[in-house]
């Protein structure tokens, strides 16, 4: 069977955008209150700040997260990113990974036993 792609797919558009590194980590990240970059990045873990700073603005591009900046009084100029309302909807979306991988997915070192049918 052939998974050939043609024409436009939204589910095919959406995990295209979603599987992107990083992406989920810093939806996550923002679904718990808007962050500045620094505050985010540790919230995200291990990605380089060009890397991230690319996903922020590509996820804004989107209208997935809302950039402003702070005025820091004569210090630089701090950016704080939130999700949009679209952007907040991909909770359901954490959610069901959550689910999946609660019922799937085993700790690592962890024997997997079968589940009973």
């Amino acid at each position: 069977m052939s998974m050939e792609h043609t024409g436009f797919c939204p589910v095919y558009r959406a995990i295209g955008v979603l599987q992107e590194k990083w992406v989920l980590h810093i939806v996550r990240a923002l679904l718990n209150g808007e962050k500045g970059f620094n505050e985010l990045a540790r919230a995200v873990g291990g990605c380089n700040s060009a890397t991230l700073t690319q996903r922020l603005e590509h996820l804004e591009h989107l209208s997935l997260i809302h950039k402003r900046t702070e005025d820091s009084h004569g210090k630089l100029a701090r950016s704080v990113y939130s999700l949009t309302p679209a952007g907040l909807e991909l909770q359901s979306v954490i959610d069901a990974i959550g689910s999946w991988a609660q019922s799937h997915l085993q700790e690592p070192g962890t024997p997997v036993e079968p589940t009973p049918c």
